[in-house]
Parts: structure tokens; C-alpha cells; sequence
């Protein structure tokens, strides 16, 4: 077992077109490395290719061209393996009304050729908040429920990687929180996560590293806290001590009113100061009731790799 979990080489994806439309590539040659024991975020526009990478390692679509490599194990070569390694919470709510959360998860661990002996469903139900609703059918659970119980199935074989497709779209704050506590839970006793999200502030304080797919493409791959420094964008925020007529001018700065009265004075720190900006506030004469500064998130740098392709 190498220090990665997943590593995936010049991995590709290509859909035929349909009646004469031509073939589209969702995957152009992704190399990912996803170290073991990391919460790794995926993050990319809709349509990007992250649910057809996340198929494919999931066995549920097949490859073009290139390698996956799963806890060890060559897709190609181990494929049963493979598959054992990874769960993968889906974004859809795909269960089946009939059975209860607990027949649910023991068929799910039968599939998996989990031995009766090694199931252990109620823990499961219990970690995500089900062990009440054991016996009742999926089809009377609510939305959050079911898909805490999408969960549950994910954790059925006892995976070492675990792959959570926009967990928390449109779930609310309780089961959120009860979905992030769970993950660092599995996280601490050494479960690799993957997590897609358009929550970016999740991704934020989630993710140990994040990789950004656009058009198929690997565009960015760091770790959060590098991602974050690859913006030297600041944004310092001027309270004066009456209203300001016209904002200042200064070369380097952008100036924009807040509807407070304030002045947020955007500029890039590799080119100018703060004491630059401080500056061009006071040769307009603007005295100085409050200020702070704000620096870019993980939504900005999204932005920024992703609005020029």
C-alpha cells in the first residue's frame, strides 16, 4: 500500500454523440494523486467531469484510456478489490421503498459478499442517527433521512476510502452538521474522504487538500491553505468619519461604496502596499473612523482558475 489511496494517471472519458452530434470529452487526461488518511476536496462547475470521475471510480462507468489504482489495487487487474475499497454516497436518492433502512443495508453488505458474522447494520444506523427508524420502510423516511441512510449503505463493507457526491444540497443545518460530524469520525480512525460540494466554505474548513476540475481538465491541485495564498488579492475596508463625495483614486486600487458608507479599497499586495493604500485615503482628505482588512476565500480562487476557460 502506497501513502495514497487513490492515484489516477492520464485518466480520459469520451461519450459518443448522439444522432450525428459530435463525441464529447468529459475527461482529458486527469493525473490525481489522493493521499491516504486526507479529506480531499473535488470541486469543479457543473459539468465538469467530477461525477464521471467519481463513476469510474466507482466501477459505474467505464474508462477510455488511463489507470486507477484504488487503495492498491489496478482497476483493470483488481477490479472486485477495487470496488471493495471505495464507498460512494450518491447525490440521488436512490432507494428502494420496500425495505427497511435495516434490510437496506444487509442486502447492501450481502452484495458486497460481507459475511453475516462481520455486518454490523445497527452500528451503522446508529452512528447516523437511524437506530429509530430501523424498521421503518424507506419510503415513509424524509428527505434527510433518506439520505442518511445513503450513508449508511456507503459504510456497509467497510471501506477504506469513502466518496460523498454533494452530500448536504438542499439538507438542512441539523443533518449537516450531523454529516460533518460523521466524516471527521471516520476521518479520525483513518477513512479517506472524498468530497464533492458547491458549498465552497465546507470545502474550506473540510478539506486538508483540494483538487479543481474545468472542462474536463485538472486546473488546480493544492493544499487549502496554498490554494488560498495563490490569490494575493486584499481587500481593505476604510470607515470614514463623514460621507465621502467621491471615493479616491489611486493607480493599482479599486474603490468600491459599500451601502454602510464604507470604502472597501481592493488591491493586489504584490504590487501595492497597504500603506499605499492608506495613502491615496488620506491625500483625498478622508479621515479615518475604522478599518480592516478582508482576503480572498476559497470561492475567489475558484473564480479565478475557473472564469477564463
Amino acid at each position: 500500500m502506497s501513502a495514497n489511496a487513490i492515484e489516477i494517471r492520464n485518466l480520459r472519458k469520451t461519450y459518443r454523440g448522439r444522432r450525428g452530434e459530435p463525441a464529447k470529452e468529459a475527461l482529458k487526461g486527469v493525473d490525481l494523486n489522493i493521499p491516504a488518511g486526507s479529506v480531499f476536496g473535488l470541486l469543479g462547475p457543473n459539468g465538469a467531469g467530477k461525477s464521471t470521475l467519481i463513476n469510474i471510480l466507482a466501477g459505474l462507468v467505464i474508462k477510455t484510456a488511463g489507470k486507477v489504482d484504488i487503495w492498491g489495487f489496478d482497476q483493470d487487474v483488481n477490479p472486485r478489490q477495487s470496488r471493495a475499497a471505495i464507498g460512494v454516497m450518491p447525490q440521488e436518492l436512490n432507494l428502494d421503498p420496500f425495505f427497511t433502512p435495516r434490510e437496506a443495508l444487509e442486502v447492501q453488505a450481502g452484495l458486497y459478499g460481507v459475511p453475516k458474522s462481520q455486518r454490523r447494520s445497527d452500528e451503522i444506523l446508529a452512528l447516523v442517527g437511524l437506530e429509530d427508524k430501523a424498521e421503518a420502510y424507506a419510503r415513509t423516511l424524509s428527505g434527510g433521512m433518506r439520505r442518511r441512510l445513503l450513508l449508511a449503505k456507503a459504510l456497509v463493507h467497510h471501506p477504506q476510502v469513502l466518496v460523498l457526491d454533494e452530500p448536504t444540497a438542499g439538507v438542512d443545518i441539523e443533518l449537516r452538521q450531523m454529516l460533518w460530524e460523521n466524516v471527521r469520525r471516520l476521518n479520525a480512525e483513518g477513512m479517506t474522504i472524498i468530497l464533492t460540494t458547491h458549498y465552497l466554505e465546507e470545502a474550506e474548513q473540510m478539506c486538508d487538500e483540494i483538487a479543481i476540475i474545468d472542462h474536463g481538465a485538472l486546473v488546480a491541485r493544492d493544499s487549502t491553505a496554498n490554494l488560498l495564498a495563490r490569490l494575493d488579492t486584499r481587500t481593505m475596508i476604510i470607515s470614514p468619519e463623514e460621507p465621502v463625495a467621491a471615493p479616491p483614486a489611486a493607480e493599482g486600487i479599486e474603490v468600491t461604496a459599500r451601502p454602510d458608507g464604507a470604502l472597501a479599497m481592493t488591491y493586489h499586495a504584490g504590487r501595492t502596499s497597504a500603506e499605499a493604500v492608506l495613502a491615496a485615503v488620506r491625500d483625498a482628505g478622508i479621515r479615518i473612523r475604522d478599518v480592516r482588512t478582508e482576503q480572498a476565500d476559497l470561492q475567489d480562487v475558484f473564480l479565478d482558475l475557473t472564469r477564463s476557460r
